[in-house]
């Protein structure tokens, strides 16, 4: 799913801003990606933390980036620093619900 995710958000990222598909206002959009993005990638790769928080966040700045080099997006700084903080919220989610899951099971035994 975080695969998926993240190829859905380099598409709508780096694709001409007429095709780019709205949802809602553009920073909850940019917040609401990456948090799921986060989300998805924390949960299925729980020990790999350092490895999700690189690929979540790396593609946050990278995309950014690569918008400077199209003609019709831009990049901005703001629009980096959101997803990097929805990513992490995410991230942290993911972390929380498995944290969670693990403290119901103990008790359970």
């Amino acid at each position: 799913m975080g695969w998926l995710a993240l190829a859905f958000i380099v598409f709508a990222t780096l694709s001409p801003i007429s095709d780019r598909p709205v949802l809602a206002r553009p920073q909850f959009e940019h917040f609401a990606a990456f948090a799921l993005l986060g989300l998805a990638f924390g949960l299925a790769y729980p020990a790999r933390l350092p490895l999700v928080a690189t690929i979540v966040l790396g593609s946050a700045v990278g995309l950014e980036t690569l918008q400077l080099l199209t003609p019709d997006r831009h990049g901005r700084v703001l629009d980096a620093v959101v997803k990097a903080v929805g990513g992490i919220c995410g991230i942290s989610a993911g972390q929380l619900i498995l944290f969670l899951l693990r403290t119901r099971i103990s008790r359970a035994r």
